[in-house]
Protein backbone atom coordinates (compact mmCIF):
# COMPACT_ATOMS: atom_id res chain seq x y z
CA UNK A 1 0.00 0.00 0.00
CA UNK A 2 1.56 3.07 -1.03
CA UNK A 3 2.12 6.06 1.31
CA UNK A 4 -0.17 8.90 1.55
CA UNK A 5 1.82 11.21 -0.80
CA UNK A 6 -0.33 14.42 0.92
CA UNK A 7 -0.87 13.51 4.64
CA UNK A 8 -1.43 17.29 5.27
CA UNK A 9 -4.53 17.67 3.33
CA UNK A 10 -8.25 16.20 3.16
CA UNK A 11 -10.59 16.31 0.92
CA UNK A 12 -11.26 18.53 -2.04
CA UNK A 13 -7.85 19.71 -1.69
CA UNK A 14 -6.01 16.20 -1.14
CA UNK A 15 -8.07 15.14 -4.50
CA UNK A 16 -6.55 18.22 -6.79
CA UNK A 17 -3.26 17.57 -5.41
CA UNK A 18 -3.33 13.85 -5.96
CA UNK A 19 -4.53 15.22 -10.08
CA UNK A 20 -1.85 17.81 -9.98
CA UNK A 21 0.62 15.05 -9.40
CA UNK A 22 -0.39 12.67 -11.82
CA UNK A 23 -0.74 14.46 -14.06
CA UNK A 24 3.18 16.24 -13.30
CA UNK A 25 4.79 15.49 -16.44
CA UNK A 26 8.06 14.28 -14.53
CA UNK A 27 6.58 12.22 -12.12
CA UNK A 28 3.49 11.50 -13.11
CA UNK A 29 1.06 8.43 -14.54
CA UNK A 30 2.13 8.15 -18.35
CA UNK A 31 -2.02 7.53 -19.07
CA UNK A 32 -2.85 10.38 -17.18
CA UNK A 33 -0.41 13.04 -18.42
CA UNK A 34 -1.18 11.60 -22.60
CA UNK A 35 -5.00 12.31 -22.01
CA UNK A 36 -6.78 15.61 -22.98
CA UNK A 37 -10.39 17.21 -22.99
CA UNK A 38 -11.68 14.89 -25.83
CA UNK A 39 -10.23 11.49 -24.19
CA UNK A 40 -11.28 12.17 -20.76
CA UNK A 41 -15.04 13.15 -22.13
CA UNK A 42 -16.85 9.80 -22.39
CA UNK A 43 -15.30 9.10 -19.23
CA UNK A 44 -17.20 12.17 -17.62
CA UNK A 45 -20.76 11.18 -19.24
CA UNK A 46 -20.06 7.57 -18.12
CA UNK A 47 -19.26 8.65 -14.53
CA UNK A 48 -22.16 11.14 -15.00
CA UNK A 49 -24.65 8.33 -16.34
CA UNK A 50 -23.54 5.97 -13.23
CA UNK A 51 -24.37 8.39 -10.58
CA UNK A 52 -27.99 8.30 -12.12
CA UNK A 53 -28.02 4.20 -12.24
CA UNK A 54 -27.37 4.12 -8.46
CA UNK A 55 -30.21 6.70 -7.57
CA UNK A 56 -32.69 4.79 -9.74
CA UNK A 57 -31.69 1.68 -7.83
CA UNK A 58 -31.60 3.11 -4.92
CA UNK A 59 -28.07 1.58 -4.23
CA UNK A 60 -27.32 4.35 -1.43
CA UNK A 61 -24.48 2.40 -0.46
CA UNK A 62 -22.75 2.77 -3.87
CA UNK A 63 -23.66 6.33 -4.13
CA UNK A 64 -20.79 7.77 -2.30
CA UNK A 65 -18.72 6.50 -4.25
CA UNK A 66 -20.18 7.61 -7.74
CA UNK A 67 -20.25 10.95 -6.85
CA UNK A 68 -16.85 10.60 -6.17
CA UNK A 69 -15.60 9.46 -9.46
CA UNK A 70 -17.69 12.28 -11.06
CA UNK A 71 -16.39 14.93 -9.11
CA UNK A 72 -13.07 13.22 -10.27
CA UNK A 73 -13.55 14.30 -13.64
CA UNK A 74 -14.17 17.38 -12.78
CA UNK A 75 -11.17 18.02 -11.22
CA UNK A 76 -9.60 16.30 -13.99
CA UNK A 77 -10.98 18.63 -16.66
CA UNK A 78 -10.14 21.48 -14.05
CA UNK A 79 -6.61 20.38 -14.19
CA UNK A 80 -5.73 20.32 -17.10
CA UNK A 81 -7.60 23.75 -18.00
CA UNK A 82 -5.07 25.41 -15.62
CA UNK A 83 -2.46 23.32 -17.58
CA UNK A 84 -3.43 25.13 -20.46
CA UNK A 85 -4.14 28.58 -18.79
CA UNK A 86 -7.88 28.29 -19.30
CA UNK A 87 -9.00 28.84 -15.76
CA UNK A 88 -9.18 26.55 -12.93
CA UNK A 89 -10.73 24.41 -10.58
CA UNK A 90 -11.38 27.81 -7.96
CA UNK A 91 -12.93 30.05 -11.10
CA UNK A 92 -15.18 26.98 -11.94
CA UNK A 93 -16.89 26.40 -8.34
CA UNK A 94 -17.00 30.62 -8.35
CA UNK A 95 -18.58 30.76 -11.91
CA UNK A 96 -21.30 28.11 -10.81
CA UNK A 97 -21.79 29.94 -7.68
CA UNK A 98 -22.36 32.86 -9.68
CA UNK A 99 -24.59 31.54 -11.82
CA UNK A 100 -26.37 30.19 -9.07
CA UNK A 101 -27.21 33.34 -7.26
CA UNK A 102 -27.69 35.30 -10.41
CA UNK A 103 -30.71 32.49 -11.24
CA UNK A 104 -32.47 32.61 -7.77
CA UNK A 105 -33.35 36.48 -7.31
CA UNK A 106 -36.60 34.71 -5.16
CA UNK A 107 -33.97 33.34 -2.55
CA UNK A 108 -30.53 35.56 -2.95
CA UNK A 109 -32.77 39.02 -4.48
CA UNK A 110 -35.76 41.17 -3.45
CA UNK A 111 -38.01 38.87 -5.35
CA UNK A 112 -40.75 37.24 -3.86
CA UNK A 113 -40.80 33.52 -3.18
CA UNK A 114 -44.16 32.94 -3.63
CA UNK A 115 -43.90 31.15 -7.43
CA UNK A 116 -45.68 28.66 -8.62
CA UNK A 117 -43.37 26.06 -9.98
CA UNK A 118 -44.24 26.54 -13.56
CA UNK A 119 -43.53 30.65 -12.96
CA UNK A 120 -39.99 29.92 -11.41
CA UNK A 121 -39.20 27.10 -14.67
CA UNK A 122 -40.45 30.26 -16.99
CA UNK A 123 -37.99 32.90 -14.89
CA UNK A 124 -35.60 30.40 -14.97
CA UNK A 125 -35.67 29.92 -19.08
CA UNK A 126 -35.50 34.08 -19.48
CA UNK A 127 -32.07 34.23 -17.60
CA UNK A 128 -30.84 31.49 -19.48
CA UNK A 129 -32.19 33.16 -22.33
CA UNK A 130 -30.49 36.28 -21.44
CA UNK A 131 -27.47 34.32 -20.97
CA UNK A 132 -27.16 32.67 -24.25
CA UNK A 133 -27.76 36.55 -25.64
CA UNK A 134 -24.91 37.53 -23.78
CA UNK A 135 -23.09 34.90 -25.66
CA UNK A 136 -24.10 35.92 -29.43
CA UNK A 137 -26.42 32.89 -29.43
CA UNK A 138 -29.33 34.66 -31.03
CA UNK A 139 -30.69 31.34 -32.86
CA UNK A 140 -33.19 29.43 -31.06
CA UNK A 141 -31.78 26.26 -31.30
CA UNK A 142 -28.21 27.77 -30.14
CA UNK A 143 -26.80 26.25 -27.20
CA UNK A 144 -28.16 22.91 -27.04
CA UNK A 145 -25.17 20.36 -26.44
CA UNK A 146 -24.21 18.47 -28.91
CA UNK A 147 -22.80 16.12 -25.92
CA UNK A 148 -26.47 14.64 -24.63
CA UNK A 149 -28.29 11.40 -25.51
CA UNK A 150 -29.71 11.80 -28.51
CA UNK A 151 -33.05 11.67 -26.96
CA UNK A 152 -32.70 14.34 -24.68
CA UNK A 153 -30.91 16.68 -26.99
CA UNK A 154 -33.85 15.75 -29.12
CA UNK A 155 -36.74 16.75 -26.60
CA UNK A 156 -34.93 19.92 -25.87
CA UNK A 157 -34.71 21.08 -29.53
CA UNK A 158 -38.36 20.33 -30.16
CA UNK A 159 -38.99 22.69 -26.81
CA UNK A 160 -36.92 25.56 -28.01
CA UNK A 161 -38.91 25.40 -31.59
CA UNK A 162 -42.42 25.20 -29.62
CA UNK A 163 -41.44 28.17 -27.79
CA UNK A 164 -41.57 30.22 -31.57
CA UNK A 165 -44.39 28.64 -32.26
CA UNK A 166 -43.12 25.46 -34.52
CA UNK A 167 -45.14 22.87 -33.02
CA UNK A 168 -47.93 20.69 -33.27
CA UNK A 169 -50.85 21.28 -31.77
CA UNK A 170 -51.82 18.08 -30.08
CA UNK A 171 -50.56 14.49 -30.03
CA UNK A 172 -52.97 13.42 -32.31
CA UNK A 173 -51.31 15.04 -34.91
CA UNK A 174 -47.52 13.53 -33.58
CA UNK A 175 -49.20 10.02 -34.27
CA UNK A 176 -50.14 10.97 -37.49
CA UNK A 177 -46.74 11.99 -38.72
CA UNK A 178 -45.08 8.50 -36.67
CA UNK A 179 -47.62 6.70 -39.20
CA UNK A 180 -46.37 8.74 -42.07
CA UNK A 181 -42.46 8.14 -40.85
CA UNK A 182 -43.14 4.37 -40.53
CA UNK A 183 -44.05 4.45 -43.77
CA UNK A 184 -41.01 6.08 -45.14
CA UNK A 185 -39.01 3.54 -43.07
CA UNK A 186 -40.82 0.44 -44.52
CA UNK A 187 -40.70 2.26 -48.11
CA UNK A 188 -36.28 2.76 -47.39
CA UNK A 189 -36.46 -0.83 -46.37
CA UNK A 190 -37.69 -2.37 -49.16
CA UNK A 191 -36.22 -0.01 -52.00
CA UNK A 192 -33.28 2.19 -50.51
CA UNK A 193 -30.06 1.38 -49.26
CA UNK A 194 -28.05 1.37 -45.34
CA UNK A 195 -27.73 5.28 -45.32
CA UNK A 196 -31.56 6.31 -46.40
CA UNK A 197 -32.73 3.42 -43.60
CA UNK A 198 -30.49 5.07 -41.11
CA UNK A 199 -31.61 8.34 -41.83
CA UNK A 200 -35.57 7.31 -41.90
CA UNK A 201 -35.37 5.47 -38.72
CA UNK A 202 -33.38 8.33 -37.42
CA UNK A 203 -36.72 10.42 -38.32
CA UNK A 204 -39.03 7.93 -37.05
CA UNK A 205 -37.49 8.21 -33.70
CA UNK A 206 -37.26 11.84 -33.48
CA UNK A 207 -40.82 12.20 -33.87
CA UNK A 208 -41.24 9.48 -31.29
CA UNK A 209 -39.44 12.12 -29.10
CA UNK A 210 -41.98 14.48 -29.92
CA UNK A 211 -44.61 12.63 -29.16
CA UNK A 212 -43.28 11.86 -25.79
CA UNK A 213 -42.75 15.50 -24.47
CA UNK A 214 -46.74 15.79 -26.08
CA UNK A 215 -47.79 13.34 -23.64
CA UNK A 216 -45.59 14.74 -21.03
CA UNK A 217 -43.22 12.03 -20.75
CA UNK A 218 -39.34 11.55 -20.34
CA UNK A 219 -38.09 9.33 -22.81
CA UNK A 220 -35.23 8.60 -21.80
CA UNK A 221 -36.62 7.23 -18.30
CA UNK A 222 -39.78 5.49 -20.37
CA UNK A 223 -36.70 3.48 -22.16
CA UNK A 224 -34.82 2.68 -19.19
CA UNK A 225 -38.32 1.51 -17.37
CA UNK A 226 -38.71 -0.58 -20.62
CA UNK A 227 -35.16 -1.93 -20.94
CA UNK A 228 -35.31 -2.71 -16.68
CA UNK A 229 -39.02 -4.92 -17.79
CA UNK A 230 -37.63 -6.54 -20.68
CA UNK A 231 -33.97 -7.32 -18.37
CA UNK A 232 -36.65 -8.87 -15.86
CA UNK A 233 -38.62 -10.62 -17.80
CA UNK A 234 -36.03 -12.16 -19.98
CA UNK A 235 -34.70 -13.34 -16.44
CA UNK A 236 -37.45 -14.70 -15.68
CA UNK A 237 -36.85 -16.73 -19.16
CA UNK A 238 -33.82 -18.23 -17.98
CA UNK A 239 -34.40 -18.89 -14.47
CA UNK A 240 -37.67 -21.08 -16.06
CA UNK A 241 -35.38 -22.70 -18.65
CA UNK A 242 -32.86 -23.13 -15.72
CA UNK A 243 -36.01 -25.43 -14.23
CA UNK A 244 -35.72 -27.33 -16.99
CA UNK A 245 -32.10 -27.91 -16.88
CA UNK A 246 -31.98 -25.87 -20.18
CA UNK A 247 -30.14 -22.54 -21.22
CA UNK A 248 -31.28 -20.59 -23.93
CA UNK A 249 -29.38 -21.68 -26.71
CA UNK A 250 -30.83 -24.83 -25.87
CA UNK A 251 -33.96 -23.08 -26.03
CA UNK A 252 -36.39 -21.96 -29.46
CA UNK A 253 -38.44 -18.86 -30.14
CA UNK A 254 -41.41 -20.69 -29.47
CA UNK A 255 -40.91 -21.82 -25.82
CA UNK A 256 -38.98 -18.76 -24.52
CA UNK A 257 -42.24 -16.21 -26.48
CA UNK A 258 -44.25 -18.87 -23.88
CA UNK A 259 -42.25 -18.30 -21.15
CA UNK A 260 -42.16 -14.68 -21.92
CA UNK A 261 -46.08 -14.07 -22.02
CA UNK A 262 -46.10 -16.54 -18.72
CA UNK A 263 -43.89 -14.15 -16.88
CA UNK A 264 -45.63 -11.34 -18.03
CA UNK A 265 -49.44 -13.00 -16.60
CA UNK A 266 -46.99 -13.39 -13.67
CA UNK A 267 -46.38 -9.75 -12.99
CA UNK A 268 -49.23 -8.80 -13.45
CA UNK A 269 -51.04 -11.30 -10.99
CA UNK A 270 -48.74 -10.36 -8.83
Amino acid sequence: MPQDPFPGLTGLSRLRAIMARLRDPETGCPWDIEQDFASIAPYTIEEAHEVADAIAREAWDELEGELGDLLLQVVYHAQMAEEAGLFDFDSVAQTIADKMVERHPHVFGAESRDKSAAQQTRDWEAVKAAERAARAETGVLDGVALGLPALTRAVKLQKRAARVGFDWPEAGAVLDKIAEEAAELTEARDRLGAAEIAEEFGDLMFVMANLARHLGVDPEEALRGANTKFTRRFNAIESALHAKGKAPQDSDLAEMDALWEAAKRAERAG
